[in-house]
């Protein structure tokens, strides 16, 4: 890992039926059709919780579970026009894990 690259910390689940643990990691860069978020708020759903029993045999461990979120874009892709840092963002949905975590 760079260690000059800006870390983050995220809650993250090493496998079924563990608990969840406080790491860091390295701060993602967004891709041309991406964008860096800091996540401001984090919902968990039921998918989160079959994660979290094992219910989900494509579950890739090391998961940081919670895909519902609201932030703020730090950093946005070069093909990105609709959206500007700062700008407040939902995703309701699955997205990758280009996301600072909500423990800032």
């Amino acid at each position: 890992m760079d260690e000059n690259r800006k870390q983050y910390r995220a809650m993250q689940l090493d496998g079924p039926g563990r608990s969840l643990r406080v790491v860091e990691r390295a701060m993602p860069v967004p891709g041309a059709n991406e964008m860096l978020i800091k996540v401001l708020a984090c919902g968990v759903c039921r998918t989160d919780l079959h994660i979290v029993d094992g219910e989900i045999p494509a579950a890739n461990y090391p998961i940081v579970p919670g895909h519902e979120i609201i932030g703020r874009i730090l950093q946005i892709g070069d093909r990105i026009n609709d959206f500007a840092v700062g700008d407040r963002v939902a995703s309701p949905g699955w997205v990758q894990a280009v996301a600072s975590a909500a423990i800032a």
